[in-house]
């Protein structure tokens, strides 16, 4: 995807959106290679990468430090030899930059010099959680020229007051405050929507009301697109596996595997070898005399 046009085109086509998160320059290119549409710079990171409970700690700084990883990852891919890239998949993603926690609550000059950092660093959309509150200040930044991706059901900024890491929208009154939501979202101007853990039949009706795509994660088959985040579908945390998560690889036992036996190799001396270490230049017979 080249532009939000393409996300509605590719709506209009019935073709499904592939979208994955990562944080680092080395997984987008993986990423990017991989054929993915969408590459999420979200404020998961801070729960992924550095370690934290939630989401919260993330701030503007952080995310747009990683951004520009991930910015910088897909240029370095653009810029090599294409006989070392999977051309016949690979073209340049949109990057999706995570507004942090409070970014768009705390007044409009604020928002605005959020958006501007995180967009400057290489966001070409920005996702925003929930919209309750924020509405005129979500139209004025889309108004201003700034792509935004909505994003309700569990979102993970109010996961103190969701209770906890919940499915969203299970009775009729939840689930009519998640269509309100979609609807004021829709009228707001954004490009897309995710929808996180939300039921699968409210999810379809959502997406097929809606003229903009949508993207889920927990949320069933009847969205426009998928996202998932890099570490799970590797299965590098092997302590975290929710039920929508599907793990292509048993990353973290294989990698494991690699470390121990460098570690064993080091510790036998069988690394480095001769061909793995520099030896003095030959010096001349004048040098020798």
């Amino acid at each position: 995807m080249k532009s939000v046009l393409e996300l509605r085109e590719a709506k209009r086509r019935g073709q499904k959106i592939a979208m994955l998160t990562c944080y680092d320059s080395t997984s987008a290119a993986l990423v990017a290679q991989a054929g993915v549409d969408l590459i999420l710079v979200g404020d998961s990171v801070a729960m992924t990468m550095h370690g934290h409970d939630d989401t919260l700690a993330a701030d503007v700084d952080l995310m747009a430090l990683h951004i520009a990883a991930v910015d910088r990852g897909l240029r370095q891919l653009s810029s090599v030899s294409p006989s070392s890239t999977q051309t016949s998949r690979w073209t340049r993603p949109m990057i999706v930059g995570d507004l942090p926690f409070l970014a768009h609550r705390m007044g409009r000059e604020a928002l605005m010099n959020a958006a501007a950092r995180l967009m400057r660093a290489g966001a070409q959309i920005l996702k925003v959680e929930g919209i309750d509150g924020s509405e005129d200040d979500l139209r004025y930044l889309i108004q201003s020229g700034v792509p935004v991706m909505g994003h309700i059901g569990l979102t993970p900024q109010s996961v103190h007051a969701l209770g906890g890491w919940r499915v969203q929208g299970r009775d009729a009154r939840a689930a009519e405050a998640l269509l309100r939501q979609a609807r004021a979202l829709h009228e707001c101007g954004v490009s897309a929507l995710v929808l996180e853990c939300v039921p699968a039949p409210l999810a379809s009706q959502i997406s097929q009301e809606l003229e903009i795509p949508t993207i889920g994660i927990g949320a069933g088959a009847g969205c426009d697109g998928q996202v998932l985040v890099f570490q799970d579908v590797l299965g590098l945390q092997s302590h975290f596996k929710p039920k929508f998560v599907r793990r292509y690889l048993q990353g973290a036992e294989i990698l494991t595997d690699a470390l121990r036996r460098y570690v064993d190799d080091v510790r036998s001396q069988a690394f480095p070898a001769p061909d793995e270490s520099f030896d003095l230049p030959a010096r001349s017979p004048e040098a020798q005399a």
